[in-house]
């Protein structure tokens, strides 16, 4: 009996595959638990379809993702962020990934989700720095962050 998983399902595939089961537990746990549906010519179609929009939403994030990465990755986007100096130099509190991705949209008018930016550690002194922001799987970009005293 062939059946189409709706979940993953462990030792037998993930959500989407078609496998091949017995007639017994297909129809008594799979079917019955929803976790797949038989996979029957309307079934398969759908999941045909399902999957070429699922492809092409795919390639669209992934172009975006490259034209997000040519934007950060001109010779002119540097974000600067001013921030108050204390005795001997130091930096009132650190420079977290809000801050970049806030400032990133004010000044060079690009939208970056702030869970993309990968800081190993807040940025703490005065300074410039390379930052890596990770816009898909396979993009990634730096962007140029100068911290400079107010």
């Amino acid at each position: 009996m062939k059946v189409i998983l709706l979940q993953d399902v462990r030792k037998q595939g993930k959500k989407g595959d078609v496998i091949e089961v017995s007639p017994g537990y297909g129809r008594n746990y799979l079917i019955k638990n929803n976790l797949a549906k038989e996979a029957d010519a309307g079934a398969l179609n759908k999941l045909k379809s399902q999957q070429k929009a699922n492809a092409r939403k795919a390639e669209e994030e992934h172009q975006e993702a490259l034209q997000v990465q040519k934007e950060i990755n001109r010779e002119e986007c540097v974000v600067t962020i001013p921030v108050k100096i204390g005795e001997e130099g130091r930096v009132f509190g650190t420079i977290t990934s809000k801050q970049i991705a806030e400032e990133l949209e004010k000044q060079q008018n690009i939208q970056v989700d702030r869970r993309k930016i990968q800081l190993d550690e807040n940025l703490a002194a005065v300074g410039d720095y390379q930052v890596p922001i990770k816009l898909h799987p396979e993009v990634t970009a730096e962007i140029k962050v100068r911290v400079i005293e107010e």
